[in-house]
């Protein structure tokens, strides 16, 4: 069946989706030793999808640095408690993995906060903020990707929440998890979108504060 898509997606109409959810296992890092295996575990994939959590700031002149990296692959996504363990040598040695593709969204942003903890060269990321427009998908962010291409919501309720906690509430671990299992769903299935052609694009185009859609069939 043909898959509908828009350029833009209504925001409004997020909130009325059914509510998505990483089906598999969630594993919390709090040391080095664990880090070593959680590591060996990812590199032996041949997909990853990954993304940061920092405490958030409510008064001016406070920052803070990563406190969460998470690393899915289709089935196990690993909580790296940075906050706790640092940069660690194997918490660098898949950052610098140039084997297994690492997909996320607005990488940049994310290489730029993990750097502030430790330096490091950044092995095969891939940002899927530059996959989606050959779509003709001018959203960047999850939430409106997720929905447009699978018909979900991705709940951002956490996403505020104390990254830096002693303990991640179950609610932040499954935020979290989603967050970067997510991405590897999206690639795969922009790529075969765009391999098949399987898809409508509806066009979005504002005019005068309305609307206006233009049906595009894609070859």
């Amino acid at each position: 069946m043909t898959k509908t898509i828009f350029s833009k997606f209504d925001k409004n109409a997020v909130h009325d989706l059914p509510q998505a959810a990483f089906p598999g296992r969630i594993i919390v890092i709090f040391s080095e030793q664990a880090a070593e295996k959680a590591v060996n575990l990812l590199l032996a994939s041949d997909i990853l999808g990954i993304d940061t959590e920092t405490r958030p700031v409510f008064k001016r002149g406070i920052a803070h640095q990563v406190a969460l990296m998470q690393v899915s692959n289709r089935d196990t996504c690993f909580l790296f408690r940075l906050n706790i363990i640092g940069l660690c040598a194997p918490v660098l040695r898949l950052l610098e993995n140039t084997r297994v593709p690492m997909i996320g969204l607005s990488l940049n942003d994310d290489i730029t906060m993990l750097q502030r903890r430790g330096k490091f060269r950044p092995g095969r990321f891939i940002d899927l903020q530059n996959l989606v427009g050959e779509l003709g998908i001018e959203d960047r962010a999850l939430q409106k990707l997720y929905a447009n291409i699978f018909g979900e919501k991705i709940s951002k309720r956490q996403q505020l929440s104390n990254w830096e906690a002693p303990i991640l509430s179950e609610a932040q671990k499954k935020y979290a998890a989603l967050d970067a299992w997510a991405c590897i769903r999206l690639y795969e299935e922009v790529l075969r979108l765009k391999s098949s052609g399987d898809f409508t694009l509806v066009k979005i185009e504002n005019s005068d504060n309305e609307n206006t859609l233009e049906r595009q069939e894609q070859p």
